[in-house]
Order: C-alpha cells, then sequence, then structure tokens
C-alpha cells in the first residue's frame, strides 16, 4: 500500500497508529466518545439513507486521516474504537478491492467455522462484492443490530487474517519478505476481530462506551 497521502488517503496497514490527537489525552478521549456518542444516537434515532450514504463515503471525500483524528487513539473496547476499526477495514478493503477479495475468498475456502456466513459476503467474493460488503457492515452500525455489525467485521477479518496466514505459507520460500509481512497482516486481522467481538459483547451488555 502506498505511504504517499492523497485524498481519499492512502496508506500503509501500520500508519494509522501514528497518529497523534493533542496535547491534553483526557480532553481527546472525552472528545472520542462524545462524538461517536453524539453521531451513533443521532443517525440510529432517525436512519435517513441520505445520511447514512453521506457517512459511508466521508471517508472517500476527505480521507481516512480526518475520522482517526477523533477516535484513532480511543480505547480497543470503546465505542469510538469499534467505529474507527470498522472505518478502516472499509477504507483498506476500498483501498485495493482486488487483493482483499483474493485474501478473503483465501480464508472463506479454508475457513472451517461460520465466519463466512456470519461476514455474509456473496460468493465467489471479487472486488465488486467485497467493496459491497464493506459498506453493508459499515451501514450497519447506522441502521441496524449494531453488535450484528460488529460480529460481521469480527468475521470477515478473521478470513483475512486465515487467508493472509494462508499465502504467507505459500510465499515463505520464495519471498521470505513478503511472508514476514502477510503473517503481520495476518496477526493484526486477528486482534482487530478480538477487539470487534468485545465490543460486540459489550454492547449487548450496554457497556460500551
Amino acid at each position: 500500500m502506498a505511504d504517499e497521502f492523497h485524498k481519499p488517503t492512502l496508506f500503509a496497514g501500520s500508519t494509522f497508529e501514528a497518529f497523534k490527537g493533542g496535547d491534553d489525552p483526557a480532553q481527546i478521549s472525552r472528545m472520542a466518545h462524545d462524538t461517536a456518542a453524539a453521531l451513533l444516537s443521532r443517525v440510529r434515532a432517525d436512519p435517513d439513507a441520505a445520511v447514512i450514504d453521506r457517512l459511508l463515503a466521508y471517508t472517500d471525500e476527505h480521507g481516512i486521516d480526518a475520522i482517526a483524528e477523533l477516535w484513532s487513539r480511543a480505547s480497543a473496547r470503546s465505542l469510538p474504537g469499534a467505529l474507527w476499526r470498522i472505518y478502516l477495514l472499509r477504507a483498506l478493503t476500498r483501498q485495493d478491492p482486488e487483493q482483499s477479495s483474493y485474501v478473503f475468498q483465501r480464508g472463506a475456502e479454508l475457513s472451517a467455522t461460520i465466519d463466512p456466513v456470519v461476514a455474509g459476503a456473496q460468493t465467489p467474493t471479487g472486488p465488486e462484492e467485497i467493496t459491497a460488503l464493506a459498506d453493508q457492515i459499515l451501514r450497519g452500525l447506522f441502521e441496524g443490530d449494531f453488535a450484528v455489525a460488529l460480529d460481521r467485521a469480527a468475521a470477515f477479518c478473521r478470513l483475512m487474517a486465515t487467508g493472509c496466514a494462508s499465502l504467507a505459507d505459500d510465499a515463505e520460500v520464495l519471498s521470505p519478505a513478503r511472508a514476514s509481512e502477510l503473517t503481520t497482516r495476518a496477526l493484526r486481522f486477528q486482534t482487530i476481530a478480538g477487539e470487534l467481538t468485545a465490543c460486540a459483547s459489550l454492547w449487548r451488555r450496554e457497556s460500551l462506551d
């Protein structure tokens, strides 16, 4: 993935961790939680299709860095942390839908779990299908069962992790550097999956702040 920033922003997979919000961590955290709660409650109270469409397209127009400034430094097990991860997954998918669909399809073919069903992608999963899935998951945060949307995103991540790990095995002999990159990406997807599953559980207990 490219390291130069454009609108919409293209970025390396680890770049989001370098975003800095400001000088007062407490104020930044409170702002992240307040904006996430206000946005979610307002849209879910009146899920207008045009408004949701604009929320889906926001990062396409303004770049993922605009969202990162608000939510990327929040706890992984928090409302802003969950929103950030879903927006990030959508941005990564749309940035390279061909590669994303290839990895996802590999993971789905190897999966021995119900994750392909939970994620809900059409099969076979090509670039158009993977892009539509990313949009559906994000849309589900605003107009459907929030916890189900998080569960779908977690399943998506586990399938991506499986796909990356399998491709890493394929590349290990001929391209160790590529194999290492894919292994790191698999671990990151697996970590995000666990974080989103935890957020879904907290939401169901009305404890996700």
